[in-house]
């Protein structure tokens, strides 16, 4: 049986809405919605407070398929998190480049107020897709690296941006 399965069960024996639970875990109902539909699952803390009140083990709540399926959504989320960074960054740098060549300040303003937005989605994204992806499965130097080159990369985008504004 899977974890929303179980979840679902147990808060229906005990019964309890959503909100009920929500309040006795101190998560929101959205959260527990999203747990017994398989569209997230609770954290370690939240997993020790359900099986408490529901005097159960961790272990029993969740099974071996439940860690694969949150691994994938993990790995799939990472994904979609990298792909939003590189259009951030294809912003950024477009509209950084794109600044050089405009005469019109109004338009020039636009063009520096969108690369900062891009730099901005780029860094927030691309932390985002390292802390739930890359961090899994890479070593300690390789981490480290690619913090380095998220550093670089943040600076690069500044350091243009700054160039673009001065040029106005």
């Amino acid at each position: 049986m899977k974890f929303s399965e179980k979840l679902k069960k147990l808060r229906a024996e005990n019964n309890m809405t959503q909100d009920d639970l929500a309040d006795k875990i101190f998560v929101t109902r959205t959260a527990v919605s999203k747990w017994e539909t398989d569209n997230g699952y609770p954290g370690i803390e939240s997993l020790k407070l359900l099986a408490k009140l529901f005097g159960t083990s961790v272990d029993e709540l969740i099974s071996e398929d439940d860690i694969k399926q949150k691994a994938n959504l993990e790995e799939r989320n990472s994904k979609i998190n990298h792909i939003i960074a590189l259009i951030g960054l294809a912003i950024a740098v477009g509209f950084s480049i794109g600044m050089v060549f405009i005469k019109n300040d109004i338009v020039k303003d636009l063009f520096v107020a969108l690369g900062i937005a891009g730099t901005a989605i780029y860094l927030t994204f691309t932390e985002l897709s390292l802390i739930i992806y890359h961090d899994k499965f890479l070593t300690k130097k390789q981490r480290i690296y690619f913090k380095a080159r998220e550093f670089l990369g943040a600076l690069l985008l500044c350091l243009v941006l700054s160039i673009a504004v001065a040029v106005k």
